[in-house]
């Protein structure tokens, strides 16, 4: 709506009407770092003020958070037995704090905003189901998994089919540094490396690539929501480091300098990501510990989506496993304790994912928490450093 505002003014200096000179403080709306900074602004306010609502009506309609037995965690069922019945799908206030704040300050006609914004809301939905069938199931389980995967490869093939086919966001500029000032044309399908200058064409090879990547990037954030606020705080730094890589990415002079892609319309995907920011340090309000509400796979698998698309879109993917360092080692950790289990009958770690293996290993649970977070915090600023080593 504000970037609506700004169009109308800009329409009407153009065409020299009186009321534009007037109301030249509107042409403020047109700086995407006003629209981004009012966007976090927004999305952090609305938590704060709907979160108590919002998790009382989630107690009234008892959706609390089912928790798995001792015989299923042994000792882990000692430590986390208190937060039985405290309500989930929490994420229900991310993704409706994020979406308003976006359709407030983005520009909506903007293809990277609209593609983000619909995997986002895309994968938030089939996380409420999932939610639900445990509430209404009293179990653990939820959704399948099979039929998880199958809704995240059906969302990514989609988004991958429009990034492709879509004008604006199929072709960036890339450049490589040295004698090269204007740029070389890529497809979106093209991949870069960081500390590298060249780039990668993998054409059709692009779609299962992005698939795997929003599947993967979905489930590391499931993963990681183990622990009270743990996957809110890391979602905050590294949705601040791809607000930051999406804004210079849409700059000309910087993408220039950072020999990084440049598409012009990458930097209003900023607003998106600082949406995020503010929905996450709003939801955390509630969510530290003891938390007082959980996002559940409402929350978790859209923010999954959520920055998974963007990296795509910002053509930073192989960045994400350093700035999103903490999501990969949650992930990890499961699928190496899975493959040692079934190959060798052993396993790797207490218990994975791998902030529950610190817990049983003597680590409180806030240690556990702020130490990742440090860990996210350190990742996400040396991802961004290695935008520029050449």
């Amino acid at each position: 709506m504000l970037y609506w505002i700004y169009t109308l003014w800009k329409d009407a200096q153009a065409q020299g009407a009186d009321w534009a000179e007037t109301f030249s403080f509107l042409r403020l709306l047109g700086y995407i770092t006003l629209r981004a900074g009012l966007a976090a602004t927004i999305a952090f306010a609305l938590s704060l003020a709907l979160g108590g609502r919002v998790i009382r009506k989630l107690i009234s309609l008892k959706v609390g958070q089912p928790i798995r037995t001792a015989a299923e965690v042994h000792k882990l069922a000692e430590l986390h037995g208190g937060k039985a019945g405290t309500p989930t799908m929490g994420g229900i206030m991310i993704l409706g704090t994020v979406f308003i704040a976006v359709l407030l300050c983005a520009d909506m006609t903007n293809p990277f905003v609209l593609v983000t914004l619909l995997v986002t809301l895309a994968l938030g939905i089939l996380g409420f189901l999932d939610d639900y069938k445990k509430i209404i199931e009293k179990s653990s389980d939820g959704v399948s998994g099979k039929t998880k995967l199958v809704w995240q490869a059906t969302v990514g093939l989609g988004a991958a089919l429009f990034l492709i086919n879509n004008s604006l966001t199929s072709e960036y500029f890339f450049y490589s540094g040295g004698e090269v000032t204007e740029g070389t044309t890529e497809k979106v399908t093209s991949i870069s490396f960081p500390l590298l200058t060249f780039v990668i064409p993998l054409g059709l090879l692009a779609i299962p690539f992005f698939m795997a990547l929003l599947m993967g990037t979905s489930n590391a954030v499931n993963l990681t929501d183990g622990l009270d606020g743990l996957a809110t705080g890391v979602t905050v730094t590294v949705a601040m480091a791809y607000a930051i890589i999406c804004y210079l990415s849409g700059t000309q002079p910087a993408a220039e300098y950072l020999n990084i892609f440049f598409n012009p319309h990458l930097a209003e995907l900023s607003i998106l990501m600082m949406a995020l920011v503010g929905a996450g340090l709003g939801f955390l309000w509630f969510n530290c510990h003891p938390a007082k509400v959980f996002m559940g796979d409402t929350g978790s698998l859209a923010i999954g989506g959520a920055i998974g698309m963007t990296a795509i879109c910002a053509k930073q993917e192989l960045l994400l496993v350093i700035i999103g360092g903490v999501f990969v080692m949650e992930a990890m950790s499961v699928i190496l304790q899975v493959g040692s289990f079934k190959l060798r009958g052993k396993r790797i770690f207490a218990m994975s994912p791998i902030h529950h293996h610190f817990e049983l290993r003597g680590w409180h649970e806030n240690q556990v928490i702020i130490r990742f977070w440090v860990m996210s915090i350190l990742l996400s600023l040396f991802g961004i450093a290695l935008l520029k080593v050449i």
